[in-house]
C-alpha cells in the first residue's frame, strides 16, 4: 500500500525540491478547490518547471560576468539618433540571429556606449535562456596565451563553447604580438560558424593591422567575422567626455552663484568709510 509520509523522501530522491517544498500546500488548495489528481499534479509539475527555469536563468546572469545595469531601457538613444532601437531590441529579444551563429560588431570612438549595447543585448538574450560571456578582450587574450603555453588551448576553447554568445569587449587594445594576436586568430576561427560573437572595437578594419601582426592573419579574421555578421557603426562624441564638461560647467556655475553671493553679502555688511557718511544734523 502507497504511504503519504514516503512522498517526501521520493521527491527529494528525485530531485523535485520545489515539489517536495509545496505539495502539502498544493494538497489543501487541491481540497479547497476540487482540484482532481491530475489537475494537481499538473500544478506541482507547473511550479517545479518554473523555478528550476528561473534558477537557470539566475545561474545564466551570474556566470555571463556582464556589467551591471547595462539594459536597453537605460541606454540614451537620443545621443545616437542613427541608431535604430527597435532593431536592438529585437537582438536582445529574438535568438534567432545565435542560433545561426552569427556575429555583432560595434565599431566607434571610446566612451560611445558600445560595451552597454553590447551588454545590453546580452541581459536580453541571457532572459530567452541564450548563454552568454562577457570578456575584456587583452584579459581572454592573455587567458588564451597562458593556455597555449600550457598545450591546454582546445581545452580552453571547447570550454567556451558552452556559451553561444561570446563578447569581447574593446578588441582593439590586444597588443600587436605575434603571440597575443595568434591566439585571437584560432578563437575566431575556433567560432566560425558555430558560434555567436559581439565584439567592440575602437577601430574600422581598415586600422586592423594594428591589433594582428600579419597582413594575411588580419584579412582572414576580419573574413571569418564578417561573413555573417550585423556591423553597427557609432559616430558621436564620448557620453563620458560630455557628463563630464557637463558636471565641470554645474560646478562652475555654483562656484560663480556662491562668489556672487559672497559678494553681495560682503557689500552689506561693509561698515560704511567716513567718505560715505552723510552731514550730522
Amino acid at each position: 500500500m502507497v504511504q503519504a509520509a514516503t512522498l517526501p523522501v521520493l521527491l527529494k530522491q528525485l530531485k523535485l525540491s520545489t515539489m517536495a517544498g509545496l505539495w502539502e500546500n498544493y494538497l489543501d488548495q487541491a481540497t479547497q478547490r476540487g482540484w482532481n489528481p491530475a489537475q494537481y499534479l499538473a500544478a506541482l509539475c507547473e511550479e517545479e518547471v518554473n523555478q528550476r527555469y528561473s534558477r537557470r536563468i539566475a545561474g545564466y546572469f551570474k556566470e555571463s560576468k556582464l556589467p551591471v545595469g547595462k539594459t536597453l531601457s537605460s541606454f540614451d538613444f537620443s545621443c545616437l539618433p542613427e541608431i535604430e532601437a527597435g532593431k536592438l531590441e529585437a537582438m536582445a529579444t529574438d535568438p534567432s540571429w545565435v542560433k545561426r551563429s552569427e556575429n555583432i560588431l560595434f565599431f566607434g570612438p571610446s566612451g560611445t556606449g558600445k560595451t552597454h549595447l553590447a551588454a545590453a543585448i546580452c541581459n536580453g538574450l541571457i532572459e530567452k535562456g541564450t548563454r552568454v560571456r562577457y570578456c575584456q578582450a587583452t584579459a581572454l587574450v592573455q587567458e588564451l596565451q597562458r593556455a597555449r603555453n600550457e598545450l591546454q588551448l582546445e581545452r580552453v576553447l571547447a570550454k567556451l563553447d558552452k556559451y553561444a554568445v561570446l563578447v569581447l569587449d574593446d578588441i582593439g587594445y590586444v597588443r600587436k604580438s605575434e603571440a597575443e594576436t595568434h591566439v585571437l586568430f584560432e578563437l575566431i576561427a575556433h567560432r566560425y560558424e558555430t558560434g555567436s560573437m559581439i565584439i567592440t572595437a575602437n577601430h574600422s578594419f581598415s586600422n586592423w593591422d594594428q591589433i594582428f601582426s600579419d597582413t594575411i592573419m588580419t584579412v582572414a579574421a576580419i573574413d571569418r567575422l564578417v561573413h555573417h555578421a550585423i556591423i553597427i557603426e557609432i559616430d558621436a562624441d564620448s557620453f563620458r567626455k560630455k557628463q563630464a564638461m557637463e558636471r565641470n560647467h554645474k560646478i562652475s556655475t555654483l562656484d560663480i552663484k556662491k562668489d556672487r553671493g559672497a559678494n553681495s553679502l560682503q557689500q552689506k555688511t561693509t561698515p560704511p568709510t567716513s567718505d560715505s557718511v552723510g552731514p550730522i544734523l
